[in-house]
């Protein structure tokens, strides 16, 4: 049998206002706990929320990147649960009237394939607080810090196919929200969690089968690998003669498993009723155009711009504009050196790979970007060659100053001089008889390829500061003129 895996997200962003949603606390992060919890936030008798409209700016932003309808009109609702880290007993959300309605996203695979998901909307509600299970002995602790921070919850339909289509849609969506600036999308902080509906059916039918939700994921490789070990649990269940329960499950890192959390809900089941003390929301159509005014340049404009104004491939571009920060370095070293394709290599080379060996951010680089520019002109000019450039991309990173400084004081500066190249593959010629011989008595074809013995004795010689242009130049005319 040959199956096929359903799945849909619920990705809750927390949106980067100074206070929350209905209340003056701030929303600062790392505060000791219970700090930054009001009266407002606990329900306290006698208070009233007050929307902040920071909110709903940051969520019309969203909607319009995602090409969604705004919900003109949108409506709070109490959702009713009891859990320890929820104060009020209910949480303030949207249900019938969210503030974004359909829309869709596309998304960019490994396999260099596209795929468009629809979105089925997202709204607003405020966040619950935080149950603390370490340094109780047996007892949980309550963090009330984050009640009553803003959430945009992003709900997709059920148009994923695979882990990896539900791991490039969150990247994209975690692309969007940080392009906008309105969520940091720090998914260590919390800042941008999922929850992955994840169903089987047998390829060709049509109608979906029993899901689960697996609850609160929180980075890119746990969601994968949590929609693959729950997939491959469903379908090992049903071909054993099981059904699927629907239910919330957790997923278990450590074990890489998912387990049995609590039987799912329904809307029912949270009683939902609209919120006494808010009144429906209402925009006009001027302030919805003021905010498309407002919006910057997209991850999907940008890397249409990047191939069309640095003819960079489709890959490259896409690689690059994934993240705001990294396309903002990449321009700043394409336009100081002038040099778009080898800006755009050495970002995605030596950069990223100094970045993930030192689990920094691009804002944390240790190279700058003027200085990674200054490194690709002295290679642009021939000043150095690729070879060395990277031993001076290392000097830079460890704080030896900028590519000229470190050239200078390493005595790094490539060899140019005809004559002293010429006097370099004369020697080595003269050392390697043998080598020669057998270049005169190989087949035209191959001789490309022996020259290579020749390059690196070559290159050995000078410490690697010969310009590999020019000795590949005058070494094959001294040695065609030995045939």
């Amino acid at each position: 049998m040959e199956w096929e895996v359903v799945i849909g997200l619920e990705v809750h962003v927390q949106l980067a206002t100074q206070s929350k949603i209905f209340s003056g606390a701030s929303t600062a992060f790392g505060a000791e706990p219970n700090t930054q919890a009001c009266a407002i936030d606990l329900a306290m008798p006698g208070t009233l929320p007050v929307p902040n409209e920071e909110a709903f700016r940051f969520a019309v932003m969203f909607g319009l990147a995602m090409n969604a309808e705004i919900g003109m009109r949108s409506v709070f609702e109490r959702k009713n649960y009891f859990y320890p880290d929820l104060p009020k007993g209910y949480q303030t959300t949207q249900l019938e009237q969210p503030i974004v309605g359909e829309g869709q996203i596309e998304i960019h695979l490994e396999d260099g394939s596209s795929k468009t998901v629809r979105l089925h909307h997202a709204h607003l509600e405020e966040d619950a607080g935080k149950s603390l299970h370490e340094d109780f002995h047996g007892m949980s602790g309550i963090d009330l810090n984050r009640a009553g921070t803003p959430l945009i919850e992003i709900v997709s339909e059920p148009d994923m196919r695979s882990a990896a289509e539900a791991v490039a849609y969150l990247k994209k969506i975690h692309s969007i929200v940080t392009y906008l600036g309105i969520s940091d999308g720090d998914m260590s902080q919390g800042s941008l969690r999922c929850d992955a509906n994840v169903s089987v059916r047998l390829k060709g039918e049509e109608e979906l089968g029993t899901r689960t939700e697996i609850k609160n994921l929180n980075s890119f490789r746990f969601i994968e690998k949590a929609i693959k070990v729950e997939a491959q649990r469903q379908i090992d269940l049903i071909e054993d003669g099981g059904k699927v329960t629907q239910e919330t499950r957790l997923y278990d890192a450590d074990k890489n498993e998912t387990r049995s959390m609590r039987s799912k809900e329904v809307a029912n089941d949270y009683r939902y009723f609209p919120c006494p003390d808010l009144l429906p929301v209402v925009l006009t159509d001027d302030y919805v155009e003021q905010i498309r005014g407002e919006l910057p340049e997209l991850p999907d404009a940008k890397c249409a711009r990047f191939e069309k104004d640095y003819g960079l491939s489709a890959y490259d571009a896409d690689q690059l504009t994934q993240e705001r920060a990294t396309a903002d370095y990449f321009e700043q070293v394409a336009a100081k050196s002038g040099e778009a394709k080898l800006a755009a290599n050495w970002v995605m080379g030596e950069l990223a790979a100094l970045l993930n060996r030192e689990e920094k951010s691009i804002e944390d680089s240790p190279v700058s970007a003027e200085h990674l520019a200054g490194l690709i002109a002295r290679i642009k000019d021939n000043t150095i060659s690729s070879k060395i450039a990277k031993q001076v991309f290392e000097a830079m990173a460890n704080g030896d100053g900028d590519a000229d400084t470190v050239i200078e004081a390493k005595g790094l500066k490539q060899v140019s001089d005809t004559g002293a190249i010429e006097k370099l593959v004369d020697d080595v010629i003269a050392a390697s008889t043998s080598q020669v011989e057998n270049y005169r008595n190989a087949d035209p074809d191959k001789r490309p390829k022996m020259m290579g013995f020749f390059v690196g004795q070559i290159m050995k010689a000078s410490k690697g500061q010969a310009n590999p242009q020019m000795i590949n130049k005058i070494l094959k005319e001294k040695l065609d003129a030995l045939l």
